[in-house]
């Protein structure tokens, strides 16, 4: 049961080859899937007897009904046109197909489809000659409720200190084997998995792949964790921040640049100037990375919650493991951006696991593609504990501070024209609409914390 195994070579205008393969792999039913803004499977079930119509982009959606497709109820419906090259067979239920979709607006692309978004921009990037590669390393808590609330689903999961406990591991192994195994299933190449610094928190790593490949499984990935948590009676969380005195779930973005004709990593590199095994290339998409990061921000750590993640403390086990300013250094984990040992590629580790990653993508390539283009240079790697310098070191040394909050990662990004470029004008203004209503919303609400400090206080 592997991704990529059904057949996406049909004549155009011909799907006969494609559900062939459908119905000799045993599938009843096909799922026409998109994501809305926050990069929730949307879609509709179709039965293999219509699956013909629907690889033609027969299933129509009104877009007013969801977050981030930025319609009027009178406007036309936006068409679902699946991708056959990157279908996958459900591990949990074999007789289902996911297809991963564009939206289409009367016959062409609709412009503010996050997948779309995506593809524009690996466009721009082989016109440059370049092929974008990432790999993401998604964190996750599998809980399940208690009287006192969520609490991880091994009662001996209590460490202060639980990164890579191998007795939590085994005490979860069941679901976290099913996931895993699903993984392998499906062609992913797991390569590593474990407990990580949070009670009931897991990461899973798979090998790295085209950019629009990995996309599709990381959106993939959150809907079959989800099903198999619910299978074993318990259910993933992909909040960043579920717990106040424990770690965040990121999902560090690494990424390189392979040359489009031969895949030689063009961010490879041995004796480079500042000795991290990095290309000028390399250090050039950096520094336009950390041109837009404030803005970037807005997309990769999405919501209010993120923010309580990229914070110097907030962890039990005594750092957060979280960036909170927009630098890069060599295999030092306190930047925002990293080049890890070996080089040859750039690890983001502000991304946290709500993110969409099609628009997450979209804009760091984008930012990078920018650094190219212009020849920037991101200076001189910080290879220091950045957790340690006080405000004044900091504003000497020039070094901006990441977003605070929601509120001022979407004041920058309506800033940034080149967000603008890469969202298009309807997806740009729809996602800085609904996060500030979002923002808004989270400060008029009156939390526990300011009733308990100053309901009695006065």
């Amino acid at each position: 049961m592997l991704e990529h195994a059904l057949d996406g070579n049909a004549p155009a205008g011909s799907n006969s080859a494609v559900i062939a393969d459908l119905r000799a792999k045993g599938v009843k039913f096909a799922l026409a899937a998109y994501v809305d803004m926050h990069g929730k499977i949307k879609g509709k079930c179709v039965p293999i007897a219509h699956a013909a119509q629907m690889l033609s982009g027969s299933e129509l959606f009104t877009g007013a009904a969801l977050d981030g497709v930025p319609q009027d109820i009178s406007d036309d419906e936006v068409a679902a046109m699946p991708d056959a090259a990157h279908a996958i067979q459900l591990p949990w239920r074999p007789d289902m197909a996911w297809f991963p979709s564009d939206l289409y607006l009367r016959g062409a692309p609709f412009e503010a489809d996050s997948r779309g978004i995506l593809k524009r921009q690996l466009k721009a990037a082989e016109d440059l000659g370049f092929k974008f590669m990432i790999g993401i390393e998604p964190e996750f808590y599998i809980l399940k409720d208690s009287p006192e609330g969520p609490v991880p689903t091994s009662p001996a999961d209590t460490l202060a200190k639980p990164c890579y406990d191998i007795t939590s591991l085994l005490e979860s192994f069941p679901y976290v084997h099913d996931i895993v195994d699903a993984m392998n299933g499906l062609g992913w190449d797991v390569y590593s998995f474990d407990h990580e610094d949070g009670n009931g928190q897991f990461e899973i790593d798979f090998t790295y792949a085209d950019a629009l490949t990995t996309a599709d499984r990381c959106t993939f990935l959150k809907l079959m964790v989800g099903e198999i948590a619910r299978r074993h009676g318990c259910y993933a969380s992909w909040m960043p921040k579920p717990f106040g005195n424990r770690t965040g779930s990121g999902a560090h973005l690494n990424m390189s640049l392979a040359d489009l004709e031969t895949g030689r990593n063009l961010f490879a590199a041995e004796g480079d100037r500042y000795g991290i095994s990095l290309s000028e290339l390399g250090y050039q998409f950096i520094a336009g990375f950390l041109r837009h990061a404030p803005a970037l921000t807005a997309v990769i750590a999405p919501t209010v919650n993120s923010y309580k993640r990229l914070v110097k403390r907030g962890a039990m086990s005594g750092s957060t493991w979280a960036p909170v300013f927009a630098c890069y250094g060599n295999n030092n984990r306190t930047n925002m951006l990293r080049v890890p040992m070996g080089g040859g590629r750039v690890e983001c580790r502000a991304a946290d696991s709500s993110m969409n990653t099609y628009l997450g993508a979209a804009f760091a390539l984008a930012a990078g593609l920018e650094g190219i283009r212009e020849k920037l240079d991101p200076g001189e790697p910080h290879r220091e504990n950045m957790y340690n310098y006080s405000e004044s070191e900091r504003a000497e040394r020039g070094i901006r501070f990441l977003p605070r909050t929601l509120e001022e990662a979407i004041t920058s990004l309506e800033g940034d024209d080149l967000a603008r470029h890469v969202m298009g004008d309807a997806m740009f203004r729809t996602y800085i609409d609904y996060k500030r209503s979002e923002w808004e919303e989270y400060h008029n609400h009156v939390s526990d914390w300011e009733r308990d400090r100053y309901l009695k206080f006065f």
